[in-house]
């Protein structure tokens, strides 16, 4: 990300206001956020932040990072300040702390290294979910960059080191989008005696 980034996702947000309307979590999420063994996560591109505000009213601290000070403005609005620490930063220089969170959710944003970065920051018995876009032929946004695009069962690949996959799946996405897009989701648990463990 960059200076144009922050600019661009700024003006999107400023321009399609109903991008951070509030949304129900993602079924994954709510499937396994019980599953992490403590009460910090962190909520990466949050974007309209409706994991933050999920996580957050379940008991959570979260860190919701995103690069759009007009989403963390909008999302300051709904969420306890005592419980959640809005943060802005451009995720391709954001320092992860090692082994400090319990649940760690990503969607709709694919960086394959921000993966990996944030599989250290991942305590070990914790969690980890990414959703996102698939490459799929009957995609309706034909001008999608692939390299922002998940292959099928390329998240299993990714998580096949060191974590116990408990969930995953590949559907097509939510009526309210504003494109019919396949998308694929992973809950992983992160093992005992991996390359992560911190």
């Amino acid at each position: 990300m960059s200076q144009k980034d922050r600019i661009k996702w700024n003006r999107k947000f400023s321009e399609m206001p109903d991008l951070l309307a509030l949304r129900p979590p993602s079924p994954t999420v709510e499937r396994w956020f019980h599953e992490a063994p403590g009460k910090r996560a962190l909520d990466l591109a949050c974007g309209g932040g409706r994991h933050t505000r999920f996580l957050s009213e379940k008991g959570f601290e979260v860190d919701a990072v995103d690069i759009a000070s007009v989403a963390l403005e909008k999302l300051s609005e709904y969420v306890d300040k005592k419980r959640v620490q809005l943060i802005e930063a451009d995720l391709d220089t954001y320092t992860l702390p090692r082994a400090y969170y319990d649940l760690i959710v990503k969607t709709n944003y694919l960086d394959r290294d921000l993966i990996e970065r944030a599989k250290a920051a991942l305590k070990t018995g914790g969690i980890m979910i990414v959703e996102t876009y698939m490459a799929d032929p009957q995609n309706e946004k034909r001008d999608s960059n692939p390299d922002y695009l998940l292959q099928s069962g390329e998240l299993p690949e990714i998580f096949a080191q060191g974590f116990e996959i408990l969930e995953y799946r590949e559907f097509w996405n939510e009526a309210y989008e504003k494109y019919r897009m396949k998308k694929a989701s992973i809950a992983a648990r992160k093992c005992l005696n991996n390359g992560y463990s911190g």
